[in-house]
């Protein structure tokens, strides 16, 4: 049911997302009609009107409503609309408006979000999402949108698009080397796609989460459809370990995440977002022409994520950018960088950007194909990912990392900014106020680094915490100090996050 006077959905880092209820404030064919009228004004606005545009949808309840309004809306106003025929990972709508050279894309998702939530994404600019001031144009057309908007009728396209996804998707693998797989979709759109992918990459031997495999908007078998959830990858663990897998994987439900698991002397676990981005990053730069090649190539991660990425790149001899949270930025990782390519991005958020020039947002199918080929690899030289981890802390040192949400109210980040504190876990502190850029506030010392930015949908501030210890031979004594470090940073910020500064 929809609220009295409720504020209307508008774009954030994932475009529209909400409830599926009636009112401006939900999901529903009337928000999704006005947002494709206003889309359909923009374009227009931008001398793009009559240019193709791909609509495509997970499996979530009313995705199929909601995709068709968008294509009939957009094919009313003259665009000529490529409606992609069956529920589709996201990456797939970013790479087909890249490939076919489409003015825009929209995906009907929520992504992880629960159940009850859809969301409406939209792609321009060669398959990136869109950033500031597109969504503000787009929420000002859809303010002014019509209560009757006309609608023609659309046939979905064929399959085309989506088997060079997979044939695109599938060339990411570098090596041969046999590996066995573990791996969810987590009722999500991933499943049958990933399969594919994985076969025509020659990965052969999968093992699938069987009560997770098939698409169920209702998610039965996780509290939340996120891998990074606790408990949501119970059942692939414990899969990986009945099938004796060398690596596990979890894509998100509209796949565009992907989380790694491995097994260890302790048994299997997932690994941190930082920890997939380390391994990846360093994966691809290695396969790269060092000397010119490398020098021109880009790798990217955000502000809140881990310091090593920008360690492993030096070390390449390749460039390392830091972006503003969410791939939108991360994208344009290259842009203020002429005659340099993004080759590699990450977010902690189990975000991975394997093949930019194919796909210019996160893709869980594609970080999965290159992940399984790592530990392929690892394992025919006799190494595990752990040995991997082990030997960028002997390169680069110890980084552990963790996040945390802490309830705040609204003038937190003023009083912060205000009084902000000159020691963090006993080190002294200088802080970086990025308010000109975003609302976002780090604190750096010599071995720990802070960055506190605030929730944009509930009252709470997200904090991200890293401990960095220069190298050491003994790499288990280090991580074991920086645990404990980590702990007395966490305690630190908590305590005054809750009390405010002094």
């Amino acid at each position: 049911m929809s609220t009295p006077g409720e504020p209307p959905l508008t774009f954030g880092t994932a475009g529209l997302r909400g409830p599926m209820r009636p009112g401006p404030g939900g999901m529903n064919v009337e928000t999704v009609t006005a947002a494709t009228w206003g889309l359909a004004k923009v374009l227009a606005d931008r001398h793009l009107g009559g240019s193709t545009v791909v609509v495509g949808r997970d499996a979530r309840h009313h995705s199929d409503a909601f995709a068709l309004a968008t294509a009939e809306v957009l094919a009313a106003h003259g665009f000529s609309v490529v409606l992609l025929p069956d529920p589709v990972p996201t990456p797939v709508v970013a790479f087909a408006v890249r490939r076919s050279g489409a003015a825009a894309g929209v995906q009907i998702t929520a992504s992880h979000n629960p159940p009850s939530d859809n969301g409406y994404k939209v792609y321009l600019d060669g398959g990136m999402q869109i950033v500031p001031p597109s969504d503000r144009d787009i929420e000002a057309a859809m303010a002014a949108a019509p209560h009757d908007v006309p609608r023609s009728d659309v046939m979905p396209s064929d399959t085309g698009l989506i088997a060079d996804y997979v044939r695109r998707a599938s060339e990411v693998r570098r090596g041969t080397s046999p590996v066995r797989v573990a791996l969810t979709p987590m009722h999500g759109v991933g499943g049958e796609p990933a399969l594919r992918v994985l076969r025509e990459a020659g990965i052969t031997d999968v093992h699938v989460v069987a009560e997770q495999f098939a698409p169920d908007g209702d998610f039965p078998t996780v509290a939340f459809p996120n891998p990074e959830e606790a408990g949501a990858t119970d059942l692939l663990l414990a899969l990986a370990a009945d099938v004796d897998a060398d690596v596990a994987i979890a894509l998100d439900p509209d796949a565009d995440r992907c989380a790694v698991g491995i097994p260890t002397d302790s048994g299997w676990r997932m690994l941190s977002g930082d920890e997939t981005g380390w391994l990846l990053g360093d994966y691809v730069l290695t396969q790269l022409d060092p000397g010119v090649v490398t020098a021109h190539a880009v790798v990217a991660s955000t502000v809140v994520s881990s310091r090593m990425l920008a360690s492993i790149a030096a070390a390449h001899g390749a460039q390392h950018v830091e972006t503003l949270t969410g791939f939108k930025w991360l994208a344009r990782g290259d842009a203020d960088l002429p005659g340099s390519t993004l080759v590699y991005a990450y977010e902690e958020a189990i975000g991975h950007c394997v093949d930019p020039s194919a796909v210019r947002d996160k893709d869980g199918i594609s970080a999965a194909v290159l992940a399984c080929d790592l530990v392929a690899e690892l394992r025919a030289a006799g190494r595990t990912p752990s040995d991997a981890l082990d030997a960028l802390a002997l390169r680069h040192g110890v980084h552990v990392t963790a996040a945390v949400s802490v309830p705040a109210d609204a003038h937190l980040m003023q009083r912060l900014r205000t009084a902000p504190p000159s020691r963090l876990a006993g080190e002294l502190v200088e802080v970086s106020d990025l308010l000109g850029r975003t609302d976002a506030l780090i604190y750096t010392g010599e071995s720990v680094r802070v960055a506190v930015r605030p929730s944009g949908t509930e009252p709470k501030v997200k904090v991200y915490f890293e401990i960095r210890l220069p190298p050491r031979d003994d790499v288990a004594a280090a991580r074991g100090e920086a645990a404990e470090r980590l702990d007395a940073l966490r305690a630190d910020v908590v305590g005054l996050l809750q009390r405010g500064p002094n």
